[in-house]
Order: C-alpha cells, then sequence, then structure tokens
C-alpha cells in the first residue's frame, strides 16, 4: 500500500498566479512600445530621414496572450523599405545590396527591461 501525505498549502502559488492574471498587459506594454519606436529610429540606417521617422506600434491582444507589434509604414513600389534595409535586397542590374541586422540590436535590451519589469510587477519585488 502506498500512502501519501501532505502538508501546507498553496497560498503562495495561488498569490503569485492571482498576480500574474491581474497584470493588464496592455497598459504594462504601452510605454515601451513609444520607447521600441524611437529605439527603431534612431537604429534605422538614414538616407532621407523617412524610413526612421515611419516607425510605429500597436499592442494587440487575444486569447490571454498580449504583444507589441512594431511596423513601419515607408513602402516604395510595394517594397517595404525597413525589410530591405534589414535583410537586403538584389538590385536591377543583378546585384545585391547586402542587409544590416539594425533591428534586433535596437530592440534587444528592450526586450530584456520588459522581461526583467514583468517578473517584478508580477512578483511585487
Amino acid at each position: 500500500m502506498i500512502t501519501i501525505r501532505q502538508k501546507g498549502d498553496f497560498k503562495k502559488t495561488d498569490r503569485f498566479l492571482n498576480k500574474a492574471k491581474s497584470v493588464r498587459m496592455q497598459e504594462f506594454l504601452a510605454p515601451y512600445g513609444r520607447k521600441g519606436v524611437d529605439l527603431l529610429a534612431a537604429a534605422t540606417p538614414r538616407e532621407s530621414g523617412k524610413t526612421a521617422s515611419s516607425w510605429d506600434y500597436e499592442i494587440v491582444g487575444s486569447d490571454g496572450e498580449t504583444s507589441i507589434v512594431w511596423s513601419n509604414s515607408n513602402v516604395n513600389k510595394g517594397v517595404n523599405i525597413a525589410v530591405i534595409l534589414q535583410y537586403g535586397h538584389g538590385t536591377r542590374n543583378g546585384g545585391y545590396v547586402v542587409g544590416r541586422d539594425y533591428i534586433n540590436p535596437a530592440l534587444q535590451p528592450l526586450f530584456d527591461e520588459i522581461a526583467q519589469n514583468a517578473w517584478r510587477e508580477v512578483t511585487g519585488s
């Protein structure tokens, strides 16, 4: 025969999960959306400055998930300029312009900050 005995309760776990559930993520993320726009604008390679000034963000949520979506509205002949700056593109004469990874390095410190502050918000520490 196997007997299992348990002492204690799940008060701390329940408190943690209730706190995590109660955080209003859209309100929490809004300042980071704006900060991301500023970081992306500063990191965007500049020729005319149009791509750098075309960054925006939106906070979207569904099915218990909330995300920040950054976008760039500078489109020329159906091509998003921010994307080709990031990943590169072919030229008319068969050449290739190498992309420059400017988005990831600009946003990585912000992602780290969001994670750290979200943990603080949930744990209360």
